[in-house]
């Protein structure tokens, strides 16, 4: 029992400082992607320039959902054009904490989702082990359950995110977090609709990202021979990690583009568009094609490619530093 209950705060403590700090780094890569996912091919594009004319009462109503230019035309000058063109838009428009709008909700949700995916992972595999699986495939269904595990977790502060992200005004202009979550509740209420809403594709999005993530990490990592040179292991591991989120983000991001679709705002507002996961997909793919499915591939890859990598190593060595000197 004593060992059960160490083995638990020692899963759960390697998994959340990691998370944090990856959080802090990465977060402006997460906004661009957002923005990149909503941008939709029409050549229609809403400008709410009068919002500032509203009454108050009828503008806090509406304020979230009617201050976002989600449809984009290739002549529109916020549109953006590249990875680049979408830092300096950005930053030219919104300031330096344009970068981190909605870092409020993975902050709360994400250091502890990420100590929920590793101590669940590593409670999976344990009951696996009474299953007759082979290793590989332990390693991956693990993951699975880990990934719906930490969706069920964080599926109503990534709504929360996903508005916060797509508010293109300045930084000190929009919602705060609290008040933003408030008036999704009052509108929409805690379902499917309201809160919860994108919850199948958050499952799919984060089901699919773990198993891939840690499947093909520790799988790698027991056919490549461990070196005895500290540095070269180090990067043994790091190139592992790498490969691994970054395949991970490869597979997963249909789900990705889908999630913010449905949690973001919508084309016109008052009409809802993008409803369930898979039906979204389709949509997607027959009004703007295939790779329409893949935006915001780059920086999501450039964040989960080093930032998993990143988490992988701190949370095996400092799971193994406990372990000797707890």
């Amino acid at each position: 029992m004593i060992r059960s209950s160490k083995n638990t705060i020692e899963s759960s403590t390697s998994g959340y400082w990691p998370s944090l700090v990856e959080i802090c780094l990465m977060h402006p890569l997460d906004v661009v992607k957002t923005r990149k996912s909503l941008i939709t091919k029409k050549n229609v594009f809403i400008l709410f320039c009068l919002m500032n004319s509203i009454h108050s009462d009828v503008k806090q109503n509406i304020i979230d959902f009617l201050r976002f230019q989600i449809q984009r035309c290739a002549t529109d000058p916020n549109s953006y054009k590249s990875l680049g063109d979408s830092f300096r838009m950005i930053f030219r428009t919104e300031g330096l904490f344009g970068f981190y709008k909605g870092i409020l909700p993975p902050i709360l949700a994400e250091t502890p989702k990420r100590a929920v995916k590793f101590f669940t992972f590593e409670q999976y595999k344990k009951l696996l082990g009474y299953v007759s699986l082979s290793p590989a495939l332990t390693f991956a269904v693990a993951g699975l359950g880990s990934g719906l595990t930490e969706a069920i977790v964080v599926n109503p502060f990534e709504v929360v995110k996903v508005g916060l992200q797509a508010n293109r005004n300045k930084f000190t202009e929009q919602p705060s977090t609290m008040s933003y979550a408030r008036h999704i509740i009052k509108k929409e209420g805690l379902g499917l609709q309201g809160l919860n809403k994108g919850f199948t594709a958050t499952l799919g999005r984060h089901g699919v990202f773990n198993m891939v993530y840690f499947g093909f990490y520790f799988n790698v990592k027991n056919i490549i021979p461990v070196n005895k040179d500290p540095t070269l292991e180090f990067l043994r591991k790091f190139g592992i990690g790498l490969l691994s989120g970054t395949i991970a983000s490869v597979i997963n991001i249909p789900f990705d583009v889908a999630k913010s679709r449905i949690q973001g705002p919508q084309p016109v507002p008052g009409e809802i568009k993008y409803r369930t996961c898979f039906k979204t997909m389709a949509t997607v793919y027959q009004e703007e094609g295939i790779l329409a499915l893949y935006k915001g591939l780059l920086p999501k890859i450039m964040r989960l490619g080093p930032g998993g990598a990143v988490m992988l190593l701190v949370y095996e060595y400092t799971y193994s530093w406990l372990q000797e000197n707890w």
